[in-house]
């Protein structure tokens, strides 16, 4: 592989990330790297170095890119139909609900939007029109991410990027994630739904204890209330299994899903499972580009690859052997790896992070500073075990050039 160059050799990238902050507003700061292309788990930036991508544009590219399947979908569909509005229906559409509905297994009925957040917003508001306003609270993990929409930010329990921009018009009731007595206790007979990620994604990849999904049901059912997961990193084979939540053997009454189900085309869905998924009633809510044909259509490429090719069995074994290579690595600034499959943190002693990934980049790593002290990876689930072994190898001289740069 290829590593970055040097700043001075990087004429391509100057110029466009130049344009960039000439063009673009300033939310996502200047991103580091221009890329051009991609095959597989590797990218190519605009100057020609490359880059083994273990980040998968956070948890989306399911296949990596470029995959044959979602190329020859895509363009077919293009070419056939790329937009319908949902003034009318189109079969990719309908045969990507179902197909959801079964990997899920259950009845139930799907509403079909552009991202997670947009999946989130359906959620709310499926909530609302089920509960009414009688039930005016929805309870929400602190460290959880539901997005940047309001009101799904009002659900977001991070202070930082939430509390800029209240007041919002939801009663969110926050608790320690992964307390199922405190969970129980916030669920009064005013909560409409209890909203929550299997695994926190932005929270720093943390999966739920044991039981803390059942203590979940469990404490909406005492009361009457919805339990919503929100599985839009967790879903589609990031655990090594469809969703996070069927290791535990229950089922949600809204589940949202976006990233990886699109492979890199944008889409998500809110999924009501029984009395759910006829709650809406017409009207009530919509998208002009939901459903979108050519969106489908890689939907539908993504989800029979990963059956095909047996990538959920790959996700768990290149995952295990990227964690233990990991958790191998005898390193001051390694304090452990937490996660599983392909859905991984390191975890470091320091508030490092930054320095982490800059120093992985330079030598031909994406990886991701979730958080101070972690690093987030969700490597597209085609990762091989040769590719794996490449990061674990490389990991102990990265962790050293974060220590040598005096950012840990």
């Amino acid at each position: 592989m290829t590593t970055a160059t040097t700043k001075a050799n990087q004429p391509a990238t100057d110029s466009l990330r130049s344009r960039y902050a000439a063009a673009l507003m300033p939310n996502y700061g200047l991103p580091p790297v221009a890329l051009s292309h991609g095959s597989g788990c590797v990218l190519w930036d605009a100057d020609g170095a490359s880059y083994l991508d273990l980040i998968g544009g956070i948890a989306v590219s399911a296949l990596g890119h470029a995959h044959p399947a979602v190329v020859a979908a895509v363009s077919a569909q293009a070419a056939r139909l790329a937009h319908a509005s949902n003034l009318y229906l189109h079969e990719g559409q309908v045969a990507l609900a179902e197909r959801l509905l079964g990997l899920v297994g259950a009845d139930g009925r799907v509403f079909f939007a552009n991202s997670g957040t947009e999946a989130n917003e359906a959620a709310i508001k499926l909530v609302r029109r089920m509960q009414g306003p009688g039930r005016p609270v929805l309870v929400a993990a602190r460290g959880g991410f539901h997005g940047r929409t309001l009101g799904s930010l009002a659900l977001t329990g991070k202070d930082s990027i939430r509390e800029p921009f209240g007041p919002f018009g939801l009663q969110v009731r926050f608790v320690p994630y992964g307390d199922a007595e405190a969970l129980a206790a916030a669920a009064g007979p005013d909560c409409a739904a209890i909203v929550l990620e299997p695994w926190l994604g932005e929270g720093g990849v943390v999966p739920a204890p044991s039981g803390y999904l059942r203590a979940a049901r469990a404490a909406c059912d005492a009361v009457g209330a919805l339990l919503v997961l929100d599985e839009i990193q967790s879903g589609i084979g990031r655990t090594g299994q469809w969703f996070a939540f069927q290791r535990e053997g229950i089922l949600p009454d809204i589940l949202t899903v976006a990233k990886g189900l699109g492979g890199g085309l944008p889409i998500g869905a809110c999924i009501g499972l029984g009395p759910a998924g006829t709650g809406f009633a017409r009207g009530d809510h919509g998208s002009t580009f939901g459903g979108n044909p050519v969106a489908c259509a890689a939907a539908l490429a993504v989800l029979d690859t990963i059956e095909r090719d047996g990538l959920l069995g790959n996700a768990a074994r290149t995952g295990e052997r990227l964690r233990s290579g990991i958790a191998g690595t005898g390193h001051a600034l390694l304090a452990g790896v937490r996660g599983g499959a392909l859905w991984q943190a390191i975890a470091l002693t320091s508030p490092a992070s930054a320095a982490v990934e800059e120093a992985a980049r330079r030598v031909g790593f994406l990886v991701n500073a979730v958080q101070p002290d972690a690093i987030r990876l969700a490597p597209p689930l085609i990762l091989s075990a040769e590719q794996a072994d490449s990061f674990v190898a490389a990991l102990p001289s990265i962790l050293d050039a974060a220590v040598a740069g005096g950012m840990a």
